[in-house]
């Protein structure tokens, strides 16, 4: 019998960030524009194992999926005592990770998305570095995300690793297949050490309000992504985000919640397909890439039509998200 071999393929690459001698591990699959997809906090890439075997897309994009320093296979700096300091991911570190990443494997136009903390950073990405990237895919992101950095994501009377993956189990949708929602949920069995510390830039570093307007979603697409059982970055945070971003665009995901790559990537890559055939038209991407993007949408529309609502970003009103982890717990139960 032949082995069911996998065509997903690991390595490590080797580089700086600010200092510090990193050792990533990330997982790879496809040909094409690269695809360079972001964990969500305290995880690993294996949330992305949907999206790195799908046929569809590894046709036409290269598919990178990396562990984060710190998460997963990819261990903290090597040539520093990092057990001395406490974990706090800041923006101006992830980024230069992002980018560093980006270099030493000479990526050409790569579109970045990430999901939760890893969308956001797609913000400060098109914010900051629009020249390098082809395109941003922000999924369950906003401008703005207090409330979570909080002390008892490492408390002596919690089980880090418990209350990490059931922390997660209702930001998913009920319909979601169940296999793929205990498979989420073990992954954050895994990544507790990491988490509050990848909290520190979601709730307190990233912070893009009053300099959206900054973001040119003309010269480096935006493409928002939120489910809409998403409660801790809702269909409105996305929404009200992508309004004051020029030429950005958001997608209202139905029945998904705030882990859809993992959780039901049968559903998430619908919206996927019609995200890359958007950033595709924006952007002229080779015919390949982008005749590919918009078969898939197509083919992809029974279940999507009348589902996702896309809308061109403009004239927005300007609102603030200041709400912490129990108003959003309280306003869903009520």
């Amino acid at each position: 019998m032949a082995p069911r071999l996998s065509p997903v393929t690991g390595r490590y690459v080797t580089i700086d960030v600010m200092g510090d001698e990193c050792k990533v591990f990330f997982l790879e699959n496809g040909q094409g524009q690269p695809l360079v997809c972001q964990h969500t906090a305290g995880c690993h890439n294996h949330q992305w194992r949907g999206l790195l075997e799908d046929e569809e897309i590894t046709e036409n994009y290269r598919v990178l999926a990396y562990d984060l320093v710190r998460h997963g296979k990819s261990d903290p700096p090597k040539n520093k005592e990092w057990w001395k300091e406490e974990y706090q991911l800041t923006a101006d570190y992830y980024v230069a990770f992002i980018t560093a990443f980006c270099d030493a494997l000479e990526l050409e136009n790569p579109i970045f998305m990430g999901s939760s903390f890893g969308g956001n950073v797609a913000l400060q990405l098109a914010w900051r570095h629009p020249e390098r990237f082809g395109g941003v895919i922000p999924v369950e992101a906003a401008d703005y995300a207090p409330g979570f950095y909080l002390d008892w994501w490492h408390h002596p009377h919690a089980n880090a690793a418990q209350v990490c993956a059931s922390g997660v189990w209702d930001l998913m949708a009920p319909q979601s297949p169940e296999e793929d929602r205990w498979a989420t949920w073990f992954y954050y069995t895994q990544g507790s050490e990491a988490f509050k510390g990848d909290l520190y830039f979601y709730s307190v570093d990233h912070d893009l309000r009053g300099k959206l307007d900054q973001i040119d979603g003309e010269k480096c697409p935006v493409v928002m992504l939120t489910g809409d059982y998403d409660y801790l970055t809702t269909p409105e945070d996305g929404r009200r985000t992508a309004e004051q971003i020029r030429g950005a665009e958001f997608i209202e995901m139905n029945d998904i919640g705030h882990f859809p790559m993992s959780e039901n990537h049968d559903l998430f890559r619908r919206y996927l397909l019609q995200a890359l055939q958007i950033i595709a038209s924006k952007t002229g991407t080779g015919s390949t890439a982008a005749d590919g993007a918009r078969r898939g949408a197509q083919d992809g529309g029974e279940g999507r039509a009348g589902a996702a609502s896309a809308t061109t970003a403009s004239g927005a009103q300007v609102g603030e998200q200041d709400k912490g982890l129990v108003d959003k717990i309280k306003d869903k139960l009520t």
